[in-house]
């Protein structure tokens, strides 16, 4: 017997892509599917589109949860966690597309390798040319990763990709465990990616691309500002945390190299994003609050170079650091 797979769905602001959205979950080979559609109080007709679809389709197995007040993709994304029937959840967003194995191959993995996540390929589709590429990264050569400190070091290393999306995901260790959104955060894929690799005991890979991810006007990549720079400091807060408690010297050399990587990297995307030099100094003022290797950190051999140089060019004083960053990201 297949098991149940719940696809989580947010319906906020998504009317121009959303046919196309549902057309692919409906297209799906695998047929054990329950779809949730929840309504984060979108102001356009989002919710007459996905009622009329599945009016016309007489789909039993979907339905739409209204939220009672617009509260962000991180309740949705909880309200999805806490409402799966499931045995496993997979979330998909309103502008995106999978393909039509895309569930069978997943599950196939799933139930063979009895993995808590499986991940898969994502594609990026520029929605007005057509034009694909891997804008996320792509997957590492392994099938599995097991136990714990092999399954955080590989996201540590950048071989676990940090999206919510694209893939398949046990609902009761994710209930067990209590992993959930941190609210009021947006764009926190990083964060809740970070939380999840900390609990993780076993992650498998299927290969193919299943997932397009689509690249429009409206997409939270071309629309970053304050707000999202602000988000950020506070997710690498979170991470702080989490390597301030952290008792086991390993563990907590792995947590603080991922904090410095994730300042450099988010500092070339505010750039990138604004190229306002007083926004890019702010938030390089505020990293400079978190944690960072200490003197005895650069005398040992528990930090590579790449991580050394980084946190070096991220504690300068202010000013330096932003003539030697504008240098480093524009040569």
């Amino acid at each position: 017997m297949n098991p149940l797979v719940t696809i989580s769905i947010p319906l906020y602001n998504c009317a121009d892509f959303l046919e196309g959205c549902l057309d692919s979950v409906l297209a799906q080979t695998y047929s054990d599917i329950e779809v949730t559609l929840i309504n984060d109080n979108t102001p356009d007709n989002s919710v007459q589109i996905a009622e009329d679809f599945i009016a016309e389709h007489q789909l039993e197995t979907w339905k739409i949860i209204h939220l009672e007040r617009n509260s962000g993709l991180s309740v949705v994304r909880n309200k999805g966690i806490d409402t799966a029937k499931g045995k496993y959840l997979f979330f998909l967003d309103s502008d995106d597309t999978i393909s039509p194995d895309c569930i069978m191959k997943l599950v196939e993995v799933g139930e063979r390798t009895g993995a808590e996540m499986v991940v898969s390929q994502i594609e990026c589709k520029q929605f007005k040319t057509g034009h694909k590429h891997f804008c996320m990264g792509q997957l590492n050569q392994l099938e599995t990763i097991d136990g714990n400190e092999q399954v955080f070091e590989a996201f540590v290393e950048g071989k676990i990709l940090s999206s919510a999306v694209n893939k398949l995901f046990s609902v009761s260790y994710l209930q067990k465990e209590k992993i959930y959104f941190v609210p009021g955060l947006f764009a926190q894929d990083e964060l809740w990616t970070f939380q999840l690799t900390l609990k993780l005991n076993s992650v498998a890979f299927q290969k193919d691309t299943t997932y397009t991810y689509y690249l429009h006007d409206k997409s939270v990549i071309h629309n970053r500002d304050k707000r999202n720079f602000d988000n950020w400091f506070t997710i690498g807060r979170y991470i702080d945390d989490e390597y301030k408690k952290e008792t086991n010297r390993a563990r907590k050399n792995l947590i603080l190299k991922y904090l410095i990587h994730y300042k450099s990297l988010t500092l070339q995307m505010n750039w990138k994003a604004q190229k306002n030099k007083e926004l890019w100094k702010e938030s390089y003022k505020n990293y400079k609050m978190l944690s960072s290797l200490s003197l005895r950190d650069y005398l040992s051999a528990d930090y590579p170079s790449s991580s050394k140089k980084l946190n070096l060019f991220n504690q300068l004083p202010t000013e330096l650091g932003f003539m030697v960053f504008k240098w480093r990201y524009e040569r």
